[in-house]
């Protein structure tokens, strides 16, 4: 039996694969970057009462997984799965590539919670342009998607009646904004859950032109600085399918061509670890 996992911040999606049929099981997310072993083990203990048997292969594609927080991982899972012979621990975005092209060729683009993006050549990695995480960085993620939507929302670039919809419908107020982002655990989380508000939305022409600005910071910062608009940009995470007419039209701009975008690399993953 192989065990497939992609893992983000905010939830770890799970391909249990046998002879007989693909069973796909949902966890909170895992990132052994920013989360203690005692963290990881819990949600691990949780996967392992939901199987039958111990797999004998496992491949794990998460957030934060480079360097030590990869040997955390690899750790932890041979801790929870010790009947395991093989324990491959990669990057997600190294997953989201596979899954996009395979063994081809391209610009692989994670744009979730976070983003990322990485220059890929069929086989490895060969260039990645840091995304610095939703402070410094992270652009064209839910989370800068948020940063842009409350700062128009209250500096009055959106209309009122927006804004007065908004928190009304999320029961919220602007004290419980400042608190949400500033004084509690996962603000990257908060600020992607607005792309839900936002996406419902898009007959408002600012909230079009603010996921249009946040797509072209994510093309200048990020996917320029490959040099190769010669490539095809693939996608990967909810904002990049939630709107996925936006990003085509930004990479149209700067002379890039989309062909494709999918919501979550799972599916893709299991065929490419079928063999």
């Amino acid at each position: 039996m192989k065990l497939i996992a992609d893992s983000g911040s905010t939830k770890t999606s799970w391909a249990v694969v046998d002879d007989k049929e693909t069973k796909m099981i949902s966890t909170a997310g895992i990132n052994p970057a920013v989360q203690s072993e005692d963290t990881i083990m819990c949600t691990l203990h949780e996967m392992v009462s939901l199987l039958t048997d111990g797999p004998r292969e496992i491949y794990f594609y998460g957030a934060g997984c480079r360097g030590k927080a990869s040997l955390l991982m690899e750790q932890c899972l041979r801790q929870a799965f010790p009947d395991a012979d093989t324990v491959c621990v990669e990057s997600d975005l190294l997953g989201a590539a596979r899954a996009l092209f395979g063994g081809e060729e391209g610009i692989a683009c994670i744009l979730g919670t976070g983003s990322n993006s990485c220059l890929y050549d069929g086989n490895v990695i060969m260039a990645n342009v840091p995304p610095l995480g939703y402070i410094l960085g992270d652009e064209g993620s839910g989370a800068a998607l948020g940063k842009m939507f409350f700062n128009a929302l209250f500096k009055g670039d959106l209309p009122e009646e927006l804004k007065n919809m908004y928190l009304e419908e999320t029961h919220q107020t602007y004290d419980d904004v400042i608190r949400r982002v500033y004084r509690e655990q996962n603000a990257n989380r908060y600020l992607a859950s607005t792309s839900m508000f936002i996406a419902n939305h898009l007959d408002v022409k600012q909230l079009v032109d603010i996921v249009d600005q946040n797509f072209e910071q994510f093309f200048v910062k990020n996917v320029r600085k490959y040099g190769r608009p010669d490539l095809p940009v693939t996608a990967v995470g909810s904002i990049a399918f939630a709107y996925s007419d936006i990003f085509n039209k930004v990479a149209s701009r700067h002379g890039y061509q989309v062909t494709r975008v999918i919501k979550e690399p799972i599916d893709a993953l299991v065929g490419y670890h079928a063999n």
